[in-house]
């Protein structure tokens, strides 16, 4: 019998691969709205600053798409609004 050997790894093992992407300026990414599916450059969007934080919106339908907080001891960001950010390789 085999010992069971994981699957998996915990999140500390995509430290340097989120390292990575987030380095990048991610306005050149091309961004896919969950709402309506609009696909296009993350630099079009809508973008509100009059905020607790700043907010993205879909040019297209208005959906939210990316929210960034921070606070003084963290930062939030919530994605909920996007199917995929696809950031091209430097």
């Amino acid at each position: 019998m085999t010992a069971d050997v994981p699957t998996h790894l915990d999140g500390n093992a995509a430290a340097g691969k989120l390292r990575e992407i987030f380095a990048v300026d991610l306005t050149a990414a091309i961004a896919r709205c969950a709402g309506c599916g609009q696909t296009g450059v993350f630099a079009e969007t809508r973008l509100y600053v009059d905020a607790p934080g700043m907010v993205a919106r879909c040019a297209s339908c208005d959906q939210v798409l990316l929210r960034v907080v921070t606070t003084p001891d963290d930062t939030y960001l919530d994605l909920r609004g996007l199917t995929y950010l696809k950031v091209p390789n430097a």
